[in-house]
């Protein structure tokens, strides 16, 4: 049974961004790692990788490859050959390298906004174009929520050589439906667009969701498919910088590869030990347990939302540990962000680093203790009492 009212001190024990990046009055809930050991088993592996003395090259093993095929069939009878799964060293040099691999100078990238900051910056990386698809915001009560206008969807994805799909969604919690799913593959498809999937958030699946991969729709969507995937965020390692680009298309995979070596993109050896250990099964007791715990977060936050602040609007993520909360109606001037760090001296994420639509709103993280949770919103709640 794994404790996660308790949490490790990261200021002063450790190099964490989250906790050093501001002055240490600031309190940190931004970047998107949560406060949480990993998991006993991926830690055992690691030191015995340590105990062995030898810290020599090493690369992806047939084994690894097959243990992460295994997994996809365990969780979702998706059943993927090993050759199709590749080592990458992580989420944003995966759909890098394909935007490399893929797009035109004139054809580049389509993003639904707002969205994941590091989506913003493939254009600027790759140097090619991006297109923006805005999700259509929906308002009742205190509670926001997003949907895809099918319309808006096709006239920008048909611009584009690159759909690059988050789900679940980073900031919004999203998990697109198989109906949704298969309406933006189908469109795809049509206009000869190819999907990168990030996938990463994929099994921090909150209150009994459940997920499905885009290329486990049909073996024809399958074709079309990038899927990225990565223990970063699920086991808390982000860290060790591993991740998997599955690609059972010979006619991507190869393009993709040479793309990757072309860049030396190696993945460390202490990142593969970690994620055989994570998605050989021995941690799924734990993350069990997590996923109930950030549930109770999940559900903290936004009853502690509607009930103490009236004025802010904020979604209920269907997955990740990130909250989204909309305060353009709060009486705030300016940014929340800047409003939040010089009055409550607690750091979250700017929302309009996620696109246009996300200026007055913050992305805040609930991958901590439920005290230290309740601690942050507690000085959210006195900043926003003052005005």
């Amino acid at each position: 049974m794994t404790n996660f009212t308790v949490t490790p001190n990261r200021r002063n024990a450790s190099n964490s961004r989250k906790w050093t990046r501001y002055s240490k009055d600031i309190f940190p809930m931004w970047l998107a790692d949560m406060d949480f050991p990993a998991p006993r088993p991926i830690l055992k592996r690691l030191q015995q990788a340590v105990d062995h003395g030898v810290l020599g090259y090493e690369f992806a093993t047939p084994a690894l490859q097959e243990t992460v095929a295994l997994r996809m069939e365990r969780l979702y009878k998706w059943k993927v050959s090993p050759e199709a799964v590749l080592a990458v060293t992580g989420i944003v040099s995966g759909y890098t390298v394909a935007a490399r691999a893929f797009c035109l100078p004139k054809k580049g990238v389509a993003i639904q906004t707002p969205v994941y900051n590091e989506f913003h910056e493939v254009k600027n990386n790759v140097g090619i174009p991006q297109v923006d698809i805005p999700l259509v915001k929906s308002v009742k009560g205190n509670i926001i929520s997003y949907e895809i206008d099918w319309d808006v969807f096709e006239k920008q994805v048909k611009k584009v050589r690159m759909f690059l799909l988050c789900n679940p969604h980073n900031p919004l919690g999203i998990i697109f439906s198989r109906k949704e799913l298969t309406r933006m593959a189908e469109i795809c498809i049509k206009h000869n667009v190819l999907i990168v999937s990030d996938e990463i958030h994929s099994e921090l699946l909150l209150g009994g969701n459940k997920f499905t991969p885009m290329a486990r729709i049909s073996r024809e969507i399958e074709k079309h498919v990038i899927t990225l995937i990565a223990p970063s965020k699920t086991f808390n390692v982000p860290g060790l910088f591993c991740g998997f680009a599955i690609i059972p298309n010979k006619d991507l995979r190869e393009p993709f590869e040479k793309e990757m070596n072309h860049l030396c993109l190696h993945v460390g050896s202490m990142g593969l030990h970690a994620a055989n250990a994570a998605f050989s099964g021995q941690c799924d007791g734990w993350l069990n347990e997590l996923r109930r715990y950030l549930t109770g977060n999940r559900d903290f936050l936004v009853d502690y939302v509607t009930k103490y602040m009236p004025n802010v609007r904020t979604t209920v993520p269907e997955a990740t540990y990130l909250g989204w909360l909309d305060f353009t109606q709060a009486g705030i001037e300016g940014s929340p962000y800047d409003f939040f760090l010089k009055n409550a001296k607690v750091a979250l994420s700017d929302g309009g680093i996620f696109g246009r639509e996300g200026e007055g709103h913050v992305r805040i993280n609930f991958g901590t203790s439920r005290k230290l949770l309740k601690e942050g919103l507690d000085k959210m709640r006195k900043a926003l009492d003052s005005i």
